[in-house]
């Protein structure tokens, strides 16, 4: 994994934003409130199903409150993507960053409050153009939230997984550019 997160603009995060910037087509983030339940689950998702298509792309999770900061996620988020041959046993829980606003193509928010969240802490910032609600995906322009199953039980975890399976389905047929055509 590259690591191209610093709390400060040093020499170094320069060049390490350079390196994000040409080893990956396109740089996807996911957030959600603490990063263990929602975010990791449509990291997981999209990154497998990019990776199975070999499409080159950096997919990361990240969390705006920091309750659970370099913990796994959630055992239930973890046991149900591994029921659908998803591993995210390897994520931590990291906080967003304003240079978050820079590094990605795509910041997908998991609810209303989250995306809320983000454009209040950096009001102004042109990466906000980036933040978008992944719900929007699969229902444009309805504004939909992926609920949080934190305080739910399985089947609440199963229902979230399958609403990011289809947005991830979805974001891969749209981003992806196709085998046969020549990028110039």
């Amino acid at each position: 994994m590259i690591l191209y997160h610093s709390t400060t603009q040093t020499n170094k995060g320069i060049a390490q934003q350079v390196l994000l910037h040409k080893l990956f087509d396109m740089k996807i983030l996911m957030v959600c409130k603490g990063n263990i339940c929602r975010s990791p689950l449509a990291e997981g998702i999209l990154k497998t199903k990019a990776n199975k298509k070999d499409l080159g792309w950096f997919v990361d999770s990240a969390a705006i409150a920091a309750y659970h900061i370099g913990k796994q996620p959630h055992e239930l988020s973890q046991k149900v993507a591994l029921m659908n041959g998803v591993d995210i046993s390897d994520q931590k829980a990291r906080l967003f960053t304003e240079e978050d606003l820079e590094n990605f193509d795509i910041i997908y928010a998991m609810s209303a409050d989250i995306k809320e969240i983000i454009e209040s802490r950096y009001p102004g910032n042109k990466g906000l153009s980036k933040v978008q609600l992944i719900m929007n995906e699969m229902h444009p322009e309805q504004n939909e939230n992926v609920p949080d199953p934190f305080h739910f039980g399985e089947k609440e975890f199963h229902e979230v997984y399958h609403m990011l399976d289809a947005c991830g389905n979805i974001i891969i047929e749209k981003y992806a550019i196709p085998e046969n055509e020549v990028v110039v």
